[in-house]
């Protein structure tokens, strides 16, 4: 793997993790066009530009989460735990946290050892992430805000992000998808969705780091590291940006459209 490559990989990254799209799959495409091979390093890798994009996550709704966990704080010290929406936002994350941690949990090995050829299957998921956002853009009755949200809305956005434990599928697709489901308006559904995966994204980041650091020959890919992870900080803040403007005026339907053509593309070159 080159600088160039890990330059472009970052980019794919930025761009792919938020919008409904699937990272994980457009990576894989990426790295067999680019005839980058499977190994420890590229893995290494991708569990840092992963990270990159986590950051960036963390970077764009940074006033907000720190208002999140001081009101969860006041609100446990007040013994008032659920007086105001911030408050309350801190219960719903480890509501929508729960069903992703357990799943990826107890799933985690199966999904490894039974999607052994993750091009095909990326294909294939990127054909259900069309078939997702479509059907709940069409039945979407966008009415909600986030002020309204309930623990069964963290509930339902939970359960739609354990479908980004297989591979090629769609985290921010299925999560902006489950809030839609609830009857969030498009822009109301991704915030939430952001806010409910900021703990299983850092979760998933970190279990993965400790596999990275365990693994020889990581200190060569240093300057590969470096320039995946800044570009995919970078590209990943700006995607989070113009995807919130995006949605406020425009469906899904474009993404959707874009899901099917590159999945069916996908499984006729394989």
């Amino acid at each position: 793997m080159t600088l160039l490559h890990a330059f472009i990989l970052g980019i794919i990254q930025g761009l792919t993790e938020f919008i409904p799209v699937s990272s994980t799959a457009h990576l894989v495409i990426a790295e067999e066009l680019l005839g980058i091979p499977s190994n420890n390093q590229i893995f290494a890798f991708s569990v840092i530009i992963q990270l990159g994009t986590v950051l960036s996550l963390l970077l764009f709704f940074w006033k907000e989460i720190l208002e999140i966990i001081e009101a969860f704080l006041l609100g446990i010290k007040h013994r008032k735990p659920f007086e105001n929406l911030q408050a309350r936002l801190g219960w719903l994350v480890i509501i929508a946290t729960i069903p992703a941690l357990a799943a990826g949990f107890v799933l985690k090995e199966v999904v490894h050892e039974r999607f052994a050829d993750p091009f095909t299957q990326g294909g294939m998921r990127l054909l259900v992430t069309a078939a997702l956002l479509t059907f709940i853009e069409y039945f979407d009755k966008r009415a909600r805000t986030l002020e309204s949200a309930t623990w069964a809305d963290a509930l339902t956005v939970g359960l739609f992000q354990t479908l980004a434990i297989f591979p090629g599928a769609s985290r921010s697709g299925s999560t902006i998808a489950g809030g839609m489901a609830r009857g969030f308006d498009r822009p109301s559904a991704a915030r939430f969705a952001f806010l409910m995966s900021a703990p299983i994204l850092l979760a998933a980041g970190a279990y993965e780091m400790i596999q990275v650091i365990a693994l020889p020959d990581t200190r060569s890919l240093l300057p590969h590291l470096l320039v995946g992870f800044v570009t995919a900080v970078f590209v990943g803040w700006l995607s989070i940006k113009w995807l919130m403007a995006y949605i406020s005026k425009h469906s899904l339907y474009i993404f959707a459209a874009y899901c099917a053509v590159i999945g069916t593309v996908v499984l006729l070159l394989r």
